[in-house]
């Protein structure tokens, strides 16, 4: 008998930070997770900061995750497809997942279909109006030429300078949902404005579905389809399910 189709949707461990220890501890609780829902999953989507920093050199690929890393290849193999979305902080994903666990990488959002509705997915860094120098220096990170020369450091240096940027750069303050309560949220979260563009533009999707802001929010767009932004695994051990029946955004217990 077929199992019944189910695709999960999860985003924002940040692995690797702010210690390898406490890191750990989030990385198996996340793959108690995966092996939970592996037997009826049929599709796995990662939104973006897996990883709080990832990088390719030719021969070299950050060390840890192997827990994380196992059970996806496992569910590979089974015949889960893997979608992993490059996030702000792990935006240099070359063809290492891809050639390991056959993951599709996406950069940029995309639109799927599943039991006859459409749904948006973005990890969500960049979108919506303003937040200029993000964008600018998006664009410096992702030109060929900054990741050339970052590979020619030596890991041991770039790696190690990365993360103590990434953790120490500000990242790591997540809002709370009170901050987002009526009437700012939807007047201020930028990522409402982009689906409410998004929706101007093509009114077709059930759902927009994002990561990125560690916030927690299952709410609709006036006479619009639903905003989804997906929480974390750092405060909330969420995720969504999208099944026959709809979406449902739930937290792991």
């Amino acid at each position: 008998m077929n199992r019944p189709e189910k695709i999960y949707i999860a985003s924002d461990l940040h692995l690797g930070a702010p210690d390898p220890a406490s890191s750990l501890v989030r990385e198996k609780r996340f793959v108690r997770f995966l092996q939970e829902v592996a037997h009826d999953a049929t599709e796995l989507y990662l939104l973006g900061d897996v990883f709080d920093f990832w990088f390719e050199y030719k021969r070299v690929v950050p060390r840890g995750y192997v827990r994380l890393l196992g059970q996806l290849a496992t569910m590979a193999d089974a015949g889960i497809k893997i979608h992993l979305f490059a996030g702000n902080h792990d935006l240099w994903y070359g063809d290492y997942l891809q050639q390991e666990i056959g993951a599709t990488i996406y950069r940029e959002p995309i639109s799927r279909i599943y039991f006859g509705r459409r749904y948006y997915l973005a990890h969500g860094d960049g979108l919506g109006p303003g937040d200029h120098g993000y964008k600018l220096m998006k664009r410096v990170f992702t030109h060929p030429l900054s990741r050339w020369l970052f590979a020619r450091l030596h890991p041991n240096f770039g790696v190690g300078l990365a993360l103590r940027v990434s953790q120490h750069g500000g990242n790591h303050h997540y809002q709370q949902p009170q901050d987002y309560e009526e009437p700012h949220k939807g007047e201020r979260e930028f990522l409402y404005h982009h689906a409410r563009a998004v929706h101007a533009q093509d009114p077709g999707f059930e759902a927009f579905i994002f990561g990125h802001r560690h916030l927690l929010i299952d709410d609709q767009l006036k006479d619009g389809p639903r905003v989804i932004i997906l929480g974390d695994w750092i405060q909330y051990d969420s995720y969504l399910t999208i099944s026959e029946s709809g979406c449902e955004l739930s937290v792991f217990a």
